[in-house]
This record gives structure tokens, C-alpha cells and sequence, in this order.
């Protein structure tokens, strides 16, 4: 036995030595930081730097203050650069190194963008078909893209492929694949499967290539502790990038294929006549004219501003002017507010036609950004697409920074063998240079191959007095006049680039082409401001809770309590260790597992303590007593941290991002307190043991609290099925009156936003000014203090293109500023949840919830080898579960903050039912221990009082556990922060439902499910 003590000391020395290790990284990071932003204060503060900002921001303060920030961020990043590879900077490791050994913070707590791709699989499987236009095969991908949508899979291949033999029973998917996976072993011979198969090696192998791509753009973009994830089968790579503001340029960064063309352009007085009567077309699909009517309003051939129906004055203002950013489609309807319905014009309305051919061949028109998608719904309709020449492709150019709310409309044309007339691939080399001549503005200088410089040659020859559009990704950035040959292979992208636009698109340049596009199909971004608090927030819930139960404990249970606080020191403390050593990220609902694993430290020692006292009362001594506490006390706490561990295991398993750092802080949290409960606090007695010291574990207040209570629980269990049953009775009219339960966009897709105003607002203002943005009204709720708001909605939700993305943020920036009559807002986070990753949300948190509860009935079965006393358990859980549910909506229009179902819900279901399946386990190996004592199996009055016994002996740790547990949720709840208010509110209805459901439901339930003894109890 001395053997066994002396190890478990040694063991607990050297994890507490350890923790000390891996905890020190984060010192001697944050002390560097320190010095790092006080020398870039002190030199943003020298009077070079003040001259500077104030020729550059005159008397505008808030500029002046952006500046200094940059300033200050720039110098830290140059401090901590230039010390990041030096030997010895703390032991024998370099900050770079002590950097990646620190523990880690979720973005939740320090801001910054996480960010889901999706490589996409059908681009992928059409490219290597070939891109067949083989109808069967086309039906097949669109059938596919559909039921992917809809959820009824997640395997797009797998979806390909039934679909396929659902449209051409006898068609061989080798006919289509053999020339492309022919590497693959595939020929015209090959079976479907044997296709499938190879596409989906050749799918996974595309998915590790962006990966790598990815990796090599983010490494040069600069950030720091950047974490790059490929999620296994599913296509989709996660990307968490920490202390990024900018997330446009990340998303630039991240969504750019790279995919660089070179195309040959049509004049555009080669295709007005097809313009013009494309329009007329238009003006009668559209019911604007009758079909018999001669046209007289659109513009004559030869487009002088005098016939042009778009005074070419306004054109040259919209396109010079770099002040005002004027609207082109506001001004052109403006135009046309006098004309009359059957002499409006579809194209003319929306477009200013080029006004100057001669200098600018291939610039068709110009448009508003926001008419850009009805401009391409037109020019696509079916007998508006015929009229045009069949090679020619309309492409849109990048936003001119100068006038950001106008693009331009170029006609390319296609090469003799289709596409484009020349691919990027034959770039070996790009590189950032200034242009003197447009006044030192940055451009794209790129070098080419031999064989590309020969190809560049002919191209420019044969285009002499054309245009050549430069096409990256599916958006012409230029299409200069060719005065004549090239040679030497040298072209260069110009445009109004910042420096670091241009620095980015080399780096995307450079690292070369994704396999296929990667869309983002999940975004979530925090502001710094939000992490800060959320920071405040966790450490400050965490020192209440922690206070709480430190009080609580030395008050009930005397110096055995005070031991139990110095064991929960040391629980926390290696639980903090532990995670850094394995490089977990701590994130918001990560604290919150951490403050309940206070809880469920102190209940192992509460179920050590009351059998302790149960000892004493029989008059043992008090070392007798000590071990015999700790003995028969074993097996509840072995039963009980199993269950929740298995949940906590599940919740790993299944859960993602925050969800994942909750189950993360909870297994550590579980097995740490399991060792300082049973071992720790076992050593600090037999400490005081050796020195005679006087141990107590009771108060006089505390010492007969509870004991010899004789309530009946199983004659009035049909009263407890009344009452659970009436609240979910009203649960279900509420869920009716709500017409259904609140979800998060997590579960229903769609994009959420927290805004902080400067000045209290009103939600239902805001609301009516975000509908007239919209077009659609938001939902609009007020979260966490009268001037902030949560807004969630829709509008373009499954649209995940840097265009919609942009639409959205303009959208919702101008209802904003309605709404706040001008005053300051904060963007602080913001989320989208493309309707894939929803539908895939959905069905697995359903599967989560049958998965527990099978398990939870398989391990009840084998640990107590009656069936009934499994059902009993399964049927406590669903009973909790429908509890929360009935209050979810019940509650939904009443608290200040949302309830939502969302995957943090589902991690507080699954947290619940680990948390009454922990009593339940107590109260049934309880049942077990007197059942074996007896000797014998019990049925009727006996088996009644036998389980009235079980349940009034265990009530004392029952309650202590459940107050303590409520108490420390409740200072979660208050002090936690928003973002986990409706998940701790969700805990602590469990804990309050999961107490009663123990004591009520789950015991007395055995009796109603052993049909043969269930007569005698009544």
C-alpha cells in the first residue's frame, strides 16, 4: 500500500512539474509581447511619427488614431520578427518556439476569423469528365448539386453516381472518366464503382492539394499561430486565422483559385446591333412594349451622346470623380424617371454604353455593382443569349477603388479551340512593381515560359488594334490595347491596386492554382473588442464560481472541505497544464467546461464525504472511517465520471469549433478530477492522519442536514409523471403559438451579425430600416444591453461568391446607418452557415442524441444487469430533454436574450444528460450495494422502500451536488458574456430538471417498467 502511495506522490509531483513547464511558455510569450508594444509605443509616440500622422489625418481624430494603430501593430510585428529565430530567448527555445508551446485562445476570446472551405467536388468531377456536355451527364451533376442541397447526403460522388444510373440505366461512367483516371487503372472496362472510386481518390487528392495551397498563401499572408485543418471526408478544409481584421482580403486570399487567363475580346461596335436588339427582345418579354411596336428609344448605331439615351457627361463624372463614389444606376434612372412605360429601356436603364469605341474597343458599359445580377439574368434569358455570337463570353472587371460602386462590362471571345486564347500556367514568375507612369501606382509584373512567350507572341500579332483581356479567377483586371507584337514573354496585370492588394495577388500568383475552387461554406468572424470582453467575461465567472464553491465547501464539510478547495486548486491548475501540453485551444465555452468541471470535482469528493459521515454516525474512528468512505464510495464515482465521460467523448466526436473546446476542457476536467478527488485529497488525510491533527466533516449548522429523511418518493411518482407531463403539454402549445423552436443559423443556415451602437437602439427601428435594405426583414433581437443587437437573416445565404458577400455588407451597412441616425456601430461578430454545412449541423446533433442515449442504456445494462434499470435511465434522459425543449419555448419570447437550437445547445443536452445520469448512477449503485447485502432479489412493499431508502440515502450528496452545480451555472449565466447566455441557461434548467428527474422519474420508473412487480408496488 505504501508502494501505491509513494507512486501516486511521485506522479502527482511530476504532472505538477510539468504544468509548470508548459504554463511557462504563456509567461514568457506575454512578457515578450509587453516589450514588443511598449517599444512600438514609444515609437509611435516620437516626434517623427506625430508630424507624420498629423500632415496625413489633419484634424480628423479618428483617422489620426487608425494610423497610430497601424503603426503600433507594424512596429510589434517588426519586434517580435526580428527576435523570433534568436537562441536562448527563454531557456533553450526561441520565441517562435515558446510562441507555438503557449496556450492557445479561440478566436472567441481574442478575435479573429474561422473560416470553413469547401473544395468543390463538382467542379472537380466535371473537369474530369472532360467537361462533357453529354445531356445524361449533365442531368446527373445537376440532379446531384440538388440532393446535396437538400441534405439527402454529403457525398456528392456517391450522389453523382446514383443519379447517373437513375437518368441512363445502361450507361458505362468509363466512357465518360477512362481518358482522364486512366494514371487511376481505369479503362473503358472498368465498372461504375471502380470509377467512383478512382473519382473520389482523385476528390480527396485535390482536397490535400488546396490544403497545401492554402498553407503557403496563409504562411505569407503573416499571421500568427495561423491552424489549417483538413477535415476528413467531407471535402472541406478549416482554417482559423487569429487577430485578422481585414476579412475581405481573407477572403480573397482564400477563395482565389488563382486561375489566370489570357482572352481574346470582341470591339464593341461588333455586337451593338445584337445589343440593340437585345433590348427590343427584352422590352417585350419584360411587357414593356408591345410585339407589333416599332422601337424608336434605344440608341442608334453610332452612339454619339447626342442620340444617347445616357448623357455621356454623366459617364465621364462617374468614372473621373473619386470623392463622391456616384451611383451609375441611380443617375441613369434618374434620366428616365419622365419616360413613359413603353418607352423605357431594359439595357439602357441599367447600363452606360461606351461612349468613346474608338479608345476603348472592348468596354461594352458601365454598371452599378448592385445591377450587376439582374444585367446577367437578362443577357442569359433563353432568346436573348441566341442573338449574341456564340464564342462570345461577357465578363465583368474588378471594382475600381476609385469610384468602388461601378464596374465594367468587357465582351470576350473565344479561341478557335474554345476558352480562353492562352492559360496562366505558362507563368513561372510574378512580382510587384510601381508604374511611373500612372504616378508610381502598383502593377503585376509576370514572366512566362518558353513556351508561353512564344504563344504571347502570336497572340499580340494577331490582335494588333485589339484588345487582350487579362482574366484572373473570372474577373477581367485589364484589357489593354495591343499596339503590336510581344515578345520575350512579359505582360503585367495594372489596376488600382493598394500595395497590399498587389502583394496578395502575387502571393496567390505564386503559390499557384487551387485544383478546384473552394468555396466558403462556413464563416465566423469575432471582432477584438468582443474577444476582449469575452476574455473578462470567462475570467470573471470563473473566480465567482470558483469563490462560490471554495465557501460552500469549507462551510459544510468542515476542514474535509477545505482539503476538497485545496484539491480543486491543484484539479484546475493540472487541467490548464494539461491543456497546453497537448495544444488544445481554449475557447468562451471551453471555460465554461472548466468552471463546471469545479462542479464535478467537488461532487467526487461530496459522495466521499457523506459516506465518510455515514461511517462516523456507526461509531467508527475517524481513520476507519476515512478509508471506508473512500472505499465504498468507489464505485459510485468510477460509474458516474464514466457516463459523463462517454457523453463528453460523443460530444468530441461529433461537435465542432467552440462545441469541440467545451468537450475538450470537459474529458481533461473528468479524468483530472477523478485523480485529485480520489488520490490528492487521500494523501492530504493521511498527512494529517500522521500528525494527529483533529478532522472534521461537519459544522454544527451542517452536521444532521438531511439525515434520517424518510420521504416517499415512489407512492407519489405518478404525481411527478402528472406534473413533467403538464409541462411539456404547454411546451407543445408553445411550440405551436411559435410556430415552431428558434434556430440558430448553425441549424437553419443563414447569416448572423452582433452589432454594439454607440447610443441605445431600438430593435424594432432597426428591424424596419435593415427590411427596406433588405428588401426581406431580418429577425432583429436585442442581446446582451440596450445598444447591441443581433440580427440574423437569409438574404443570400447559399451564395458564398465574394460579389454576394459584398452585397450583404453594403446592404446591411446602409440599414445600419439608418437605423442609428448616423451615431457609430461596431460590427463585433459576425456568422454564415451555407445551407450544406446546416443540413449536415441538423442530422448529426440527431444522431448525437440517439447515440448517447443507446449508449447510455448499453452501460447501465452491463454495470447493473437489469434492463429495467436501463430503460429507467433512458427514459430520464428523454424526459430531461423534453423538459428543456417545452422551457426553450416556453421561455422563448420572454428572456432578453435568444434561445436558440444551435450546436451549443445540443452540448448543453448532451451536458445534461451526463450530469442526471451521474445522479441516477449514485442512486442505483446505492439500490445495488443494499440489494447484495440482502442477498436476494426484492419485489412489491420491500422493493418500494428499497428504492425509497436508495433515494433518501444518497439526498444529502444529491442536493450539495445540485446546489453547488446550480450556483457556479448561475455565475456562468451572469458573468459568462452573450455568447453563452442561452447555453447556460440551458444548464441550468438541466441541472434543476436532472435533480428532479433522478429523485422522481428515473428510480421509481423501474418499478412501472417490472411489469411483474409493478401490482405489488402500487
Amino acid at each position: 500500500m505504501q508502494h501505491i502511495k509513494g507512486a501516486i506522490r511521485w506522479f502527482a509531483i511530476l504532472m505538477a512539474v510539468c504544468c509548470v513547464f508548459y504554463l511557462s511558455f504563456t509567461w514568457a510569450t506575454n512578457r515578450t509581447e509587453k516589450k514588443a508594444h511598449a517599444f512600438a509605443q514609444s515609437f509611435a509616440s516620437s516626434q517623427q511619427i506625430t508630424d507624420m500622422v498629423n500632415q496625413r489625418a489633419g484634424t480628423n481624430n479618428f483617422k489620426k488614431s487608425e494610423i497610430i494603430d497601424s503603426v503600433v501593430a507594424a512596429r510589434e510585428r517588426y519586434y517580435l520578427d526580428s527576435i523570433g529565430t534568436l537562441k536562448n530567448h527563454y531557456l533553450w527555445y526561441t520565441y517562435s518556439e515558446c510562441k507555438e508551446k503557449e496556450l492557445n485562445l479561440g478566436l472567441d476570446l481574442k478575435g479573429g476569423m474561422n473560416v470553413t472551405l469547401e473544395v468543390g467536388v463538382y467542379d472537380i468531377v466535371k473537369s474530369l469528365s472532360g467537361n462533357s456536355t453529354a445531356p445524361d451527364f449533365q442531368q446527373a451533376m445537376t440532379a446531384a448539386a440538388s440532393d446535396l442541397k437538400a441534405g439527402k447526403g454529403n457525398d456528392f460522388v456517391t450522389l453523382f453516381g446514383d443519379n447517373y444510373k437513375k437518368v441512363n440505366p445502361n450507361g458505362r461512367l468509363s466512357s465518360l472518366f477512362a481518358a482522364t483516371l486512366k494514371e487511376r487503372g481505369i479503362t473503358f472496362s472498368s465498372t461504375d464503382d471502380q470509377v467512383l472510386k478512382a473519382i473520389r481518390e482523385e476528390s480527396a487528392s485535390a482536397v490535400d492539394r488546396a490544403k497545401l495551397v492554402l498553407e503557403t498563401r496563409i504562411n505569407k499572408f503573416g499571421v500568427a499561430q495561423p491552424n489549417i485543418q483538413k477535415l476528413e471526408g467531407t471535402g472541406r478544409i478549416l482554417v482559423e486565422l487569429p487577430g485578422v481584421k481585414d476579412k475581405d482580403r481573407v477572403r480573397k486570399l482564400l477563395q482565389g483559385s488563382a486561375n489566370l487567363e489570357f482572352w481574346e475580346t470582341y470591339n464593341f461596335m461588333e455586337i451593338q446591333n445584337q445589343i440593340g436588339a437585345a433590348n427590343e427582345k427584352l422590352k417585350i418579354v419584360l411587357g414593356l412594349k408591345d410585339s407589333t411596336a416599332a422601337d424608336t428609344n434605344f440608341i442608334k448605331p453610332d452612339y454619339t451622346a447626342a442620340k444617347s439615351k445616357i448623357d455621356s457627361a454623366k459617364v465621364d463624372s462617374l468614372v473621373k470623380k473619386t470623392n463622391d463614389s456616384i451611383r451609375l444606376a441611380d443617375s441613369v434612372k434618374a434620366a428616365q424617371d419622365t419616360t413613359k412605360k413603353n418607352e423605357r429601356q431594359p439595357l439602357p436603364e441599367l447600363m452606360a454604353f461606351n461612349q468613346n469605341p474608338e479608345a476603348n474597343k472592348a468596354l461594352i458599359a458601365y454598371a452599378a455593382v448592385k445591377d450587376t445580377a439582374k444585367i446577367n439574368g437578362y443577357l442569359r434569358m433563353p432568346g436573348i443569349a441566341e442573338l449574341f455570337p456564340r464564342d462570345l463570353k461577357f465578363a465583368w472587371t474588378i471594382e475600381d477603388k476609385k469610384n468602388p460602386n461601378v464596374i465594367q462590362l468587357v465582351a470576350l471571345k473565344e479561341s478557335k479551340r474554345g476558352g480562353p486564347a492562352m492559360q496562366g500556367d505558362v507563368i513561372t514568375n510574378s512580382r510587384k512593381q510601381f508604374d511611373q507612369m500612372q504616378g508610381g501606382s502598383p502593377e503585376i509584373s509576370m514572366t512566362m515560359n518558353s513556351s508561353g512567350s512564344k504563344d504571347w507572341a502570336r497572340i499580340t500579332r494577331e490582335n494588333t488594334g485589339r484588345c487582350i483581356a487579362i482574366v484572373l479567377d473570372g474577373n477581367v483586371y485589364s484589357y489593354p490595347n495591343v499596339n503590336g507584337e510581344i515578345t520575350g514573354g512579359q505582360s503585367s496585370i495594372t489596376g488600382s491596386f493598394t500595395i497590399q492588394e498587389a502583394d496578395d495577388l502575387v502571393n496567390v500568383l505564386n503559390t499557384g492554382k487551387l485544383p478546384a475552387p473552394a468555396r466558403i461554406v462556413e464563416e465566423v468572424v469575432v471582432g477584438a473588442t468582443l474577444g476582449a470582453d469575452a476574455v473578462k467575461a470567462g475570467v470573471l465567472s470563473f473566480l465567482v464560481a470558483l469563490i462560490v464553491v471554495l465557501i460552500y465547501m469549507a462551510f459544510y464539510y468542515n476542514k474535509g472541505g477545505l482539503v476538497a478547495d485545496v484539491a480543486l486548486f491543484v484539479n484546475v491548475f493540472f487541467v490548464m497544464g494539461i491543456l497546453t501540453s497537448l495544444g488544445a485551444v481554449l475557447t468562451l465555452p471551453g471555460i465554461a467546461g472548466i468552471v463546471l468541471t469545479i462542479a464535478l470535482s467537488v461532487d467526487a469528493n461530496i459522495l466521499i464525504f457523506e459516506r465518510i459521515r455515514e461511517e462516523l454516525r456507526e461509531g467508527k474512528g475517524i481513520a476507519l472511517a476515512i478509508a471506508d468512505g473512500y472505499k465504498h464510495a468507489m464505485s459510485s464515482i468510477l460509474d458516474s465520471n464514466l457516463t459523463t465521460l462517454i457523453l463528453g467523448i460523443i460530444l468530441y466526436a461529433f461537435g465542432t469549433g467552440p462545441v469541440q473546446g467545451f468537450a475538450t476542457t470537459l474529458i481533461i476536467g473528468i479524468l483530472s478530477s477523478m485523480f485529485c478527488a480520489i488520490f490528492i485529497t487521500r494523501l492530504i488525510f493521511d498527512w494529517m492522519l500522521k500528525r494527529e491533527m483533529d478532522i472534521k466533516f461537519s459544522t454544527g449548522a451542517t452536521e444532521n442536514v438531511l439525515r434520517n429523511t424518510k420521504f416517499d418518493f415512489v407512492s407519489r411518482r405518478k404525481m411527478f409523471y402528472a406534473f413533467s407531463a403538464a409541462i411539456i403539454v404547454l411546451g407543445v402549445v408553445f411550440f405551436f403559438k411559435n410556430n415552431g423552436f428558434k434556430k440558430g443559423v448553425d441549424f437553419s443556415g443563414g447569416r448572423s451579425f452582433t452589432v454594439r451602437f454607440e447610443n441605445k437602439i431600438d430593435a424594432e427601428v432597426a428591424r424596419k430600416a435593415l427590411a427596406t435594405s433588405f428588401g426581406v426583414a431580418p429577425e432583429v433581437k436585442t442581446a446582451g444591453g440596450e445598444n447591441q443587437l443581433k440580427i440574423t437573416t437569409n438574404y443570400r445565404y447559399d451564395d458564398a461568391t465574394l460579389e454576394a458577400t459584398a452585397d450583404v455588407d453594403k446592404r446591411l451597412a446602409d440599414g445600419l446607418k439608418t437605423a442609428s441616425n448616423g451615431s457609430g456601430y461596431e460590427i463585433v461578430s459576425s456568422v454564415v452557415v451555407g445551407p450544406s454545412i446546416a443540413n449536415e449541423v441538423v442530422n448529426k446533433s440527431f444522431l448525437v442524441v440517439i447515440v448517447s442515449c443507446i449508449l447510455m442504456f448499453l452501460f447501465i445494462l452491463f454495470r447493473f444487469r437489469k434492463w429495467q434499470y436501463g430503460l429507467g435511465a433512458v427514459a430520464a434522459l428523454v424526459h430531461d430533454v423534453l423538459i428543456v425543449l417545452s422551457c426553450y419555448t416556453i421561455f422563448a419570447n420572454i428572456m432578453p436574450f435568444p434561445l436558440e437550437i444551435d450546436q451549443h445547445f445540443i452540448a448543453a443536452i448532451l451536458t445534461v444528460m451526463g450530469y442526471s445520469m451521474t445522479d441516477t448512477v449514485v442512486v442505483f449503485d446505492r439500490l445495488r450495494e443494499f440489494l447484495s447485502m440482502k442477498g436476494k432479489d426484492v419485489s412489491g412493499e420491500e422493493q418500494k422502500g428499497v428504492i425509497n431508502y436508495a433515494l433518501n440515502s444518497t439526498l444529502s450528496r444529491t442536493i450539495n451536488t445540485s446546489m453547488i452545480t446550480f450556483f457556479v451555472l448561475l455565475a456562468i449565466f451572469i458573468f459568462g458574456g452573450e455568447t453563452i447566455r442561452g447555453f447556460s441557461f440551458a444548464l441550468l434548467i438541466g441541472i434543476v430538471i436532472g435533480t428532479y428527474s433522478s429523485l422522481c422519474i428515473a428510480t421509481p420508473i423501474v418499478i412501472d417498467f417490472d411489469r411483474r412487480k409493478a401490482t405489488d408496488a402500487k
